[in-house]
């Protein structure tokens, strides 16, 4: 799924104008990256949680030369499901066929 795909669902489910559509979903992403930035944690019930994660620096080696690196400190990103979604997610794979979509 794209950002267009959220933009073009958010336009024909809740009847808003394309423009509308774009400025809440950039609103909405903005947010979180500035959040995500600030080294906020984001916490979104029934998806997930955005969490972010510091790394100490290091010193690496160059695997071709064997040179000591340093290799500086720096942040990552990690996402951890909720419960409500990996259930979701694995109960759509189940043998059978049964899905909570209907399909």
């Amino acid at each position: 799924m794209l950002k267009s795909d959220l933009i073009n669902i958010l336009v024909v489910k809740r009847n808003v104008t394309q423009k509308q559509a774009e400025s809440t979903i950039e609103t909405i992403f903005d947010s979180m990256k500035d959040a995500l930035c600030r080294g906020e944690n984001i916490e979104i019930r029934g998806l997930g949680a955005f969490h972010v994660k510091h790394y100490e620096g290091y010193q690496g080696r160059n695997p071709k030369t064997g040179e000591v690196i340093p290799v500086k400190p720096k942040r990552g990103i990690l996402f951890r499901t909720g419960k409500e979604l990996r259930d979701r997610v694995n109960q759509s794979e189940e043998p059978g066929g049964t899905s909570s979509t209907g399909a």
